[in-house]
């Protein structure tokens, strides 16, 4: 058996800062859940869809491990990131971390893990490793699907394998902390505003603000893209909520990563900015209600009221984040 010794396994809501937060308290910084997505400028909107998915997918955050690197990239740390085709290599590079003592970031499908709640694929996923024997892994997953967690080895090497939207290629990462300590202080500007203006001026429609409004225009229309509504409908409206790919979970982060800047710096665009995304995580619960009563009852006036709600959130969003735009120190 191999173990990291003085792993904190604390779950939190969202799986990548989780397994940033194991990695960077290995490291001695210990830094809230709020603080490593606001850090890492992990607010986003994407409507993602294709003829290749069975149904259309909202995301509320960057795409996966952009936090990561962002987050390296504002802090200053040691990212070391490997890759790699071959699962042998794969776990190779994974278990030499263990072996010098060091907790390792893995990016994986949840779909094949023994623990997982439910059965979707989602090839974005990423838990932290901090040991295994010679049948089981042990993880640290969201406080949702339990936090410390066991997984069989061989279905973790079918996670780490699996390919596919979001998937990666048997990645694994380190973080290192630099030799002088972390000013908090001196990274919230740069971190807000780069992800004020990601959101504001997206490269496509889908992205930011304007994918909020795509998908105001959608939404209404999903009964037309599924054969089972029932089905995926309560689903769509299930990830939201629980999982947070399009609902209120990243909004109440950012929200919380606001008032916690307020502790270093005030003044009326964190002022600003924090009202406004309390109000669109209360908004995005409201629209995953919706969604879900659509689904069970066929409703289709819920859908519109729905889309409704998307148009404010659109607009919410969008001053929250021209407010927020204006930061200065």
């Amino acid at each position: 058996m191999v173990t990291v010794h003085g792993v904190d396994t604390r779950g939190g809501q969202h799986c990548e800062t989780t397994a940033l937060g194991v990695l960077l308290r290995h490291q001695g910084i210990d830094l809230s859940e709020p603080l490593l997505f606001g850090l890492g400028s992990g607010l986003s909107f994407v409507y993602w869809d294709s003829k290749a998915m069975d149904f259309p997918f909202l995301g509320g955050r960057v795409k996966p491990f952009e936090l990561t690197r962002n987050l390296a990239r504002v802090l200053g740390l040691d990212l070391v990131v490997r890759e790699t085709a071959s699962a042998r290599k794969g776990w190779e590079n994974a278990a030499a971390a263990l072996d010098a003592g060091r907790p390792v970031g893995l990016q994986l499908d949840s779909y094949h893990l023994d623990y997982f709640t439910s059965r979707v694929h989602f090839g974005g996923h990423v838990v932290a490793l901090y040991g295994y024997d010679d049948h089981d892994a042990f993880l640290v997953d969201t406080e949702q699907q339990g936090g410390a967690v066991t997984t069989s080895l061989a279905g973790l090497a079918r996670a780490r394998a699996a390919r596919g939207p979001m998937t990666a290629r048997h990645r694994s990462f380190t973080l290192t902390a630099p030799a002088e300590p972390v000013d908090v202080r001196e990274r919230i500007v740069p971190a807000v505003t780069a992800c004020a203006d990601a959101f504001l001026h997206p490269p496509i429609a889908n992205l930011g603000h304007r994918g909020i409004e795509k998908a105001a225009t959608l939404v209404p229309r999903w009964p037309e893209r599924t054969s089972d509504p029932r089905r995926d409908l309560p689903r769509a409206a299930r990830l939201m909520e629980r999982a947070g790919t399009g609902g209120a979970l990243f909004r109440n982060l950012y929200r919380d990563f606001l008032a916690e800047c307020r502790q270093w710096l005030d003044g009326e665009p964190l002022r600003t900015g924090h009202r406004l995304y309390a109000e669109a995580a209360a908004l995005w619960t409201e629209v995953a209600a919706l969604i879900t009563r659509a689904g069970e009852t066929g409703d289709g006036q819920c859908l519109m009221r729905a889309g409704a709600l998307l148009h404010d959130l659109a607009r919410v969003e969008r001053e929250a984040m021209e407010a927020l735009s204006r930061l200065r120190r």
